[in-house]
Formats: C-alpha cells, sequence, structure tokens
C-alpha cells in the first residue's frame, strides 16, 4: 500500500502573535514511520504546521468570502466541498454516484466528464475495514491510502479487497454493509479512540458470507477484477492530549469566528477546548488564522 505524504512543499510555522490569512483547503496528511497521523493546514499555497499548534490558543475567523475551488468564481454558498452551484451541477466530481458509486453510469456514455472518470473512477480502487466509531466498511482509491483513514479519525484500518473500478467497489460496500456500518458516528469518533476491532477476524466473517456475491462479480468482470489482499491491519495514532467529554461544533456560517486552545487533531477536525471544528466543511471559505 502507498503511503500518503503532505504534498512536497515546505512547512511552514506559525508563531505565537503571528496571523494567515487564505482560501482553505481540508488539512494535508501523512503518517509518519511510528504510524503517528501528522497534520497541516493548507491556507492558499501555504502549508502550516498543524500539529505544533496543540497546547497553543488559536482563533479562525471567517472573512465573507467563498471561492469555487473548481472554478476561482465567488459564491455566496458552498456546495459539495467547496463548489459554486454552477460547477457542482456540471461536474462529474460533484454527481450523486460520487456519494453512491454503485450508480456509477460510465458504462452507459452519461458520465458528466467522461476523462475524469476514467482518471478517477476507471481505477484501482481499495474495499477497507476501519474502525472510527466502530467497525465500517469503506471504499477509497488505491492512490488515497492512508488518506482516506486519516481523515475519518480511523484507529485501525485494513484493506480486504482491490477492484478495477468504482462501481465494483460501490457494489461490494453496498453488500457488506447489510453485515456492518458504513459511516462513521463522528461525535463518537471525536470523543474518544475506543476499543480495538479484530478486523482480521471481521474479514474473514464478512469474506465467507458474501462469498457469492464476489464470485459473481468476478464472473463477470474477470478474476482479476476483484482480488483479495493478503495484508496486516494498520494502527493510526493521532495527537491528542485531551478529547472532548461533550460535542459542540462551531458553525462558521453562523458565527465568523471560533477561538479555543487546541486540545488535539482527529480525521479532519481540530479539537478545541471551547468546541470541535471540520476544517473540510469549509473548503474554499477564506479564513484568518491566528496563533496567540
Amino acid at each position: 500500500m502507498s503511503q500518503a505524504v503532505v504534498e512536497a512543499q515546505a512547512i511552514e510555522h506559525l508563531n505565537q502573535g503571528e496571523s494567515v490569512v487564505g482560501f482553505i483547503e481540508k488539512m494535508a496528511v501523512s503518517l509518519d514511520e511510528s504510524n503517528n497521523a501528522t497534520y497541516a493546514l493548507r491556507v492558499n499555497d501555504r502549508h502550516i504546521d498543524a500539529n505544533t499548534l496543540i497546547g497553543q490558543h488559536i482563533t479562525l475567523e471567517f472573512m465573507g468570502a467563498i471561492e469555487c475551488v473548481a472554478c476561482g468564481r465567488k459564491t455566496k454558498k458552498s456546495f459539495s466541498q467547496g463548489h459554486c452551484y454552477p460547477c457542482m451541477k456540471k461536474l462529474a466530481r460533484c454527481d450523486q454516484c460520487i456519494v453512491s458509486p454503485e450508480k456509477c453510469h460510465y458504462h452507459l456514455g452519461t458520465c458528466r466528464e467522461p476523462e475524469w472518470g476514467e482518471q478517477f473512477c476507471m481505477t484501482d480502487h481499495i474495499v477497507y475495514l476501519a474502525n472510527t466509531s466502530g467497525a465500517k466498511v469503506g471504499i477509497t482509491r488505491a492512490s488515497q491510502i492512508p488518506t482516506r483513514w486519516i481523515d475519518q479519525g480511523a484507529t485501525q484500518a485494513l484493506p480486504i479487497l482491490r477492484v478495477a473500478t468504482r462501481q465494483l467497489s460501490g457494489l461490494i460496500e453496498t453488500a457488506l454493509k447489510a453485515d456492518i456500518a458504513d459511516k462513521t458516528n463522528w461525535r463518537t469518533m471525536l470523543k474518544g479512540n475506543g476499543e480495538d476491532v479484530d478486523l482480521l477476524a471481521l474479514k474473514q466473517q464478512l469474506l465467507e458470507k458474501h462469498r457469492d456475491v464476489l464470485a459473481q462479480l468476478r464472473s463477470e468482470h474477470g478474476d482479476l477484477a476483484v482480488v483479495e489482499l493478503e495484508v496486516m491491519p494498520v494502527s493510526i495514532h493521532y495527537p491528542v492530549k485531551a478529547f472532548p467529554k461533550t460535542i459542540k461544533s462551531f458553525n462558521l456560517d453562523k458565527d465568523p469566528v471560533a477561538t479555543g486552545c487546541i486540545q488535539g487533531i482527529k480525521g479532519q477536525y481540530l479539537l478545541l477546548d471551547t468546541g470541535v471544528i471540520n476544517l473540510r466543511k469549509y473548503t474554499g471559505y477564506q479564513l484568518k488564522v491566528a496563533a496567540g
């Protein structure tokens, strides 16, 4: 499995009394040699070391501007994690099949952007098990491991199948979620790490129960289209000094300022002593980030 790394870009530090203003994206993530999650705040083209901010006071202020991550136009409201309304309606990455990949319609010739579909959907995907707010099944492009796991706040993860297309991964996930969750309870995930799960045993149970589904897909698409993986689970450690006992979520659309001491980072959330904030939700928002 590939190890996703923070983009090859200089990592900056935000010192006490300093601030930076710009349009943000979800935090860049990576795993170090000890499987510790590392984070970088992405503000315009700058990457700010987020791990070193833990224990410091920080203020995030929404400056009132939202910019589409695809076309760059200003928009009053963000759709599909950072897109303006026209892009949400026309781009393949915002289509319903991204949320429900089993509904992929590329083979029907109706993909909004066939070239984009070839690059992002008609490529190897991984079906995996993870422990986020408990055991769950998930899918992601092979190139997005372990990024996807970190973004979901998984403390354990196990790739179980490599498949040839996004649609195949969705069909398998649909079958497996009859027996296991396919979503994360984000509030539970942010309250702690929970108990470890025997993902290897769970893998064997699920694949055995659904062997007919897998056999059918192999007969239709070829044996190499659905391949069982023989790898060991990965444990992921997050930079958290203290988990919140109760969950209060900041909403910058209603109150433009979120401020407090950073207690940790998990998933795409900053855990402040005054509440939590999902930075991915504010992709395309112009924020002022100030330390101290």
